[in-house]
């Protein structure tokens, strides 16, 4: 059976709520970050981690997604099989990957990003992240606006990809998603979902 070890609330949460939505046989497996247990799957200590029946190891976010929505066509989570809607998919994972969440990085580990250790100094750190999370927000607010999902396809698994990383937004940014109404509503749509709810309570209860 296919195995996912995540930590609740990171970005591992994606390809756990695209599992449930594809609805094939899963193993979904808790462990905390440079854990042995993690380490010894992959020596990188990070999630997600997908291992599949015959112990092939795949690992990021967006390769894990795009590998799912692929191997599972009848789950209809591709976002499209023309070029342009495949290159679609491709460039809002490739904005998520590296513009959006990358933006919460100063937040989580504003000592990565100084070698001042003063408090002041990560707190400003952490500042700049805000503004640069709320910028990449603002972007994505922009491209929903009248749209019920990030792809024309309809609910795919970019829209699994962004929803952790919206959670980190309503809770982080200083004014939540007050300033973000359609990024607030895909959040809504998505969390409304039963098999969201469901990832949702298994990874609360882990």
């Amino acid at each position: 059976m296919p195995t996912l070890y995540y930590v609740p609330d990171a970005c591992s949460l994606a390809p756990h709520v695209a599992l449930e939505w594809i609805g094939a046989p899963y193993e979904a497996v808790k462990v905390q970050f440079g854990s042995k247990e993690l380490l010894a799957v992959n020596p990188a200590g990070a999630v997600p981690t997908f291992r599949e029946d015959d112990r092939w190891l795949l690992t990021q976010a967006g390769a894990i997604l795009d590998y799912l929505g692929q191997k599972h066509p009848e789950a209809g989570l591709s976002g499209g099989e023309t070029l342009r809607a495949k290159a679609e998919a491709h460039r809002w994972s490739a904005f998520l990957t590296s513009d959006l969440h990358a933006s919460f990085w100063p937040i989580f580990v504003p000592y990565r990003y100084t070698t001042d250790k003063s408090d002041a100094a990560r707190q400003a750190v952490a500042d700049a992240g805000h503004k640069l999370a709320a910028k990449q927000l603002g972007v994505l607010n922009r491209h929903l606006d009248g749209r019920d999902y990030i792809l024309e396809g309809g609910r795919s698994v970019i829209d699994a990809y962004a929803f952790p990383m919206i959670r980190w937004g309503a809770k982080l940014l200083p004014g939540g998603l007050q300033d973000f109404p359609a990024v607030q509503a895909l959040h809504d749509r998505i969390a409304a979902d039963p098999a969201v709810q469901k990832v949702l309570g298994r990874e609360a209860a882990a």
